[in-house]
């Protein structure tokens, strides 16, 4: 697999076009940070990571509002592994004018442009979700 990351992305993004409510897809740390990031912003129910010998599984449940409409509406892979996209603080992007998230990975770890806003560094924009 040539980007684990925008494998997750498409998964997720299936998952929603299909009324999907629980999503399973190979794990790693990275995609773990992402999803209890996202899990945090309120764009998933619940997150859980199991091991099965060497194997990593992650289990993500959606979450969908009264309406039957999910709480994800969109998402896109900023930082791809043929061209990487970073940023310094200044330049730290705004999602939907501040309604969406951008996942940023930093050298304090993987957060939100919000949090990396607050704390003043840059970094890797990984994806944008809104």
């Amino acid at each position: 697999m040539t980007d684990p990351i925008a494998d997750f992305l498409a998964r997720v993004r299936n998952a929603i076009l299909s009324r999907k409510t629980t999503l399973d897809l190979p794990g790693s740390k990275l995609k773990l940070q992402i999803a209890e990031l996202l899990k945090q912003e309120g764009f998933f129910t619940a997150v859980s990571e199991t091991a099965d010998g060497w194997r990593k599984t992650l289990s993500i449940t959606l979450r969908w509002d009264a309406g039957n409409r999910p709480a994800i509406t969109g998402l896109r892979r900023v930082s791809k592994p043929g061209q990487r996209a970073y940023v310094n603080t200044g330049k730290l992007p705004k999602v939907r004018g501040g309604l969406g998230t951008a996942v940023v990975s930093t050298s304090k770890g993987v957060m939100t442009d919000r949090q990396a806003r607050k704390l003043g560094i840059g970094g890797e924009v990984i994806c944008e979700v809104w």
